[in-house]
């Protein structure tokens, strides 16, 4: 209970982004957030039909502690991790992707794939109160196998290789400034290190306020539920936080966060990283829409 009461003054203090004006002609609430991401967890959010998004997403060094500071340039000259990739919207309610992402921890040099649908949409008047949509992410490595076999990268089968994650992301829009989403979710591994459990079940929380026509603030919170992934063992919550600036066709988005992982198979189960101990960092996503 003391996890799941820490997301209650996150999402008060959640401050998220400016959301354009419904469309009139809709009977659905338009835009519950403004980009396909929060900070760190995906949004209830798909793409329109025919459009590609082209994103680049990066998570730099700890910015602060031991490892910060003036010698790094506050994390900025080292990659925790790297991800190029596209999505495309293949109705309204349905948006697949495909990306090339760094890893930060557990296996690297990913293949990562997703697939998201929106199943229900929140109504203005009447109908439903909540928008809820399915994410569904494949993670493949295409990291050499090495000699060691007490190595996860040892890949003595080939489905080593592969970890997945799949949610159910619920979400509101209170009027015109505010929206906040749940999400539970679970996480599996086919490989992990000794002692580790396969797979882990967690609850995401992310929250965005609008401030201006273009500025905004965006919030989340993912936490794993796992007997080992206490503060007593050097785990923590992957929370972020940060502002979003809509530019004509870009979405630009940068952020704090302890998460050093792009993925949910990474920073759920591999986050280490304490705010309390400045072991933040800065992270920034770029979104490019293109209509097909």
């Amino acid at each position: 209970m003391k996890k799941i009461s820490f997301l209650l003054p996150l999402l008060l203090c959640a401050l998220l982004i400016q959301a354009q004006d419904d469309n009139a002609d809709s009977p659905f609430v338009f835009q519950t957030f403004k980009s396909t991401r929060i900070v760190n967890m995906h949004s209830t959010e798909t793409l329109p039909k025919n459009v590609l998004d082209i994103r680049i997403a990066h998570k730099f060094g700890d910015a602060a502690g031991d490892n910060g500071g003036w010698s790094n340039f506050f994390g900025l000259e080292n990659a925790a991790d790297v991800s190029i990739g596209a999505e495309y919207g293949i109705t309204n309610d349905i948006t697949i992707g495909l990306a090339r992402v760094k890893g930060s921890q557990g296996l690297f040099q990913n293949l990562a794939g997703t697939a998201k649908y929106r199943f229900l949409k929140q109504k203005k008047e009447g109908g439903s109160p909540l928008t809820m949509t399915f994410v569904g992410l494949a993670s493949f490595s295409t990291q050499k196998k090495v000699d060691n076999p007490e190595a996860i990268q040892f890949f003595d089968k080939f489905a080593h290789r592969l970890a997945y994650s799949g949610q159910v992301i619920i979400a509101r829009k209170f009027g015109e400034r505010f929206s906040m989403q749940v999400s539970p979710g679970y996480v599996h591994r086919n490989i992990v290190f000794p002692g580790d459990s396969n797979g882990i079940f967690y609850v995401a929380a992310g929250a965005r306020l609008q401030i201006s026509k273009v500025f905004g603030i965006i919030a989340d919170a993912n936490i794993p539920f796992s007997d080992i992934r206490t503060r007593d063992n050097n785990y923590y919550p992957a929370i972020g936080v940060g502002i979003e600036m809509e530019t004509g066709g870009h979405i630009f988005q940068v952020n704090f966060t302890n998460a050093t992982g792009l993925l949910e198979t990474d920073y759920i189960p591999y986050t280490r990283s304490s705010w309390a101990e400045g072991q933040f960092r800065i992270s920034f996503g770029i979104s490019r829409h293109f209509n097909l």
